[in-house]
Formats: C-alpha cells, structure tokens, sequence
C-alpha cells in the first residue's frame, strides 16, 4: 500500500482529538480504486488522521456498509471516505447504479448525520478513471479525504459530534 503520493490540495486542519476514518472500497477496477485509495490515504496521513481499510463488492454497497458502521459498535469512526468506479457500458446499468449508489450514500449521510466524502467516480471511460486516480495530484480519493474531513471538522464546530 503506497502513501507516496503528492497531496496537491490543502489539508483540512481538523480540531480536537485525531480523526479516526473508515475508507470503504468497491475494488471492482482494482488499479483505479487502488490510487484513489493511495490519494486518501495520503491526505489522511498529512492531516494526522488515523484510517481502517473495507472492501465491498461494488458501488451499490458502499452505502450499506457505511450504515452499518456508523450503527455498529464494535468500531468507532469520525468519518468515512467511499471510494470506486463505474464505467458506462452499452446498457442502461451504468446510470441505475449511479443514481442509486450516490442517493444511497445521500440517504444514509443525511438520515444518520455522518461526515462522509464521497469518491466514487462515475466516468464514461476507464481513461477517464484512470486520470482521477493517479498520483498527479487531480487524485479524486484525496479530494474526498479532505471532503470528510472538512465535514468532521465542521460537526464538531457546530456541536453535531
């Protein structure tokens, strides 16, 4: 797992204890959720955030398993950073999941009041994936590293957590 990555957007400061993230994966493209995952953990490293690692099976679980963690108490988490990839195809599935993954991770962000960066990518090319997710600093996994931890930072400004 390589954290070797340039973060090229600024590092949210985070108030209060260390944040402590769960990054949930739908490795399904493999070497492009990879780099996302190395652009949020090197976000999360810089920001002196700690992090844990799930896989899922694809994009329509991610939210799910978010709901799960956010209830469970075996772990606690201040955030969660949601990372994968869907590339249209020749059949309507791409936009079904797409819609339905991203109001499933709405739905549970809002019913359950999380802090939760969302990056999954829904791209009409894996070209297109493949540019998000690199190690040239336009790394949509640290975007939405930062983007949880902006909102982990802003609940405990306004007393939400």
């Amino acid at each position: 797992m390589s954290t070797q990555l340039e973060v090229s957007i600024p590092v949210p400061k985070v108030e209060g204890a260390s944040p402590h993230v769960l990054i949930v994966r739908a490795p399904y493209y493999t070497q492009i959720v990879d780099g996302l995952r190395d652009g949020a953990i090197a976000l999360l490293t810089a920001a002196g955030a700690s992090y844990e690692v799930l896989d899922v099976a694809g994009a329509l679980e991610l939210a799910a398993t978010v709901r799960f963690a956010a209830l469970g108490s075996r772990h606690h988490f201040d955030g969660y950073v949601t990372l994968g990839c869907v590339v249209k195809g020749e059949t309507d599935h791409y936009e079904h999941v797409c819609r339905e993954a991203m109001s499933g991770l709405t739905q549970v962000t809002l019913t359950h009041g999380l802090a939760l960066g969302n990056g999954l990518l829904t791209v009409a090319t894996e070209n297109q994936a493949i540019a998000r997710s690199g190690a040239d600093g336009h790394n949509k996994g640290a975007e939405a590293a930062a983007a949880c931890l902006r909102q982990i930072s802003a609940a405990r400004w306004l007393g939400a957590m």
